[in-house]
């Protein structure tokens, strides 16, 4: 199984990609927005050329994990992404992935510029990342039961 992770942010939208098992989660590339539905055909269309079977997209919840004003605004694109890309796509918790990500590009020496053409792809991988993790402790914890 392939996931596809998408993070969307206002200026760009990361996109990283599952190996075939669905075990890791790799930076793919990030869609520059021009506006409208066009940005959501291309995430649609990368995911049929990738042959992703689920597309996860990361929801900006609170620190509280409660729903934000930005998640609101989301629900939209998350449901035309839904009729673009006829694959299911589900929605997890994205909290400070950006955060992290601008954190693991620092430390890894990357200057400003680079790290602003990079961030959102990193973030898109570490979301996707551990929404992989989560369902692989799920899946162990019910085989012990």
């Amino acid at each position: 199984m392939r996931y596809m992770g998408v993070d969307l942010g206002s200026k760009r939208i990361g996109i990283a990609l599952s190996d075939p098992g669905g075990t890791f989660a790799s930076p793919l590339t990030v869609v520059t927005r021009r506006g409208g539905r066009q940005d959501l055909q291309e995430v649609a269309d990368l995911a049929r050329d990738y042959q992703a079977d689920v597309i996860v997209v990361g929801l900006p919840l609170n620190l509280k994990g409660e729903s934000s004003v930005a998640v609101e605004n989301m629900t939209r694109e998350i449901e035309q992404l839904r009729e673009l890309s006829r694959v299911p796509v589900e929605t997890y918790d994205e909290r400070l992935t950006s955060a992290a990500a601008s954190k693991v590009l620092i430390g890894g020496g990357m200057k400003r510029e680079q790290r602003k053409d990079n961030i959102d792809k990193v973030a898109a991988a570490m979301l996707l990342q551990s929404y992989l993790d989560r369902i692989r402790l799920k899946n162990a914890a019910e085989q012990q039961e």
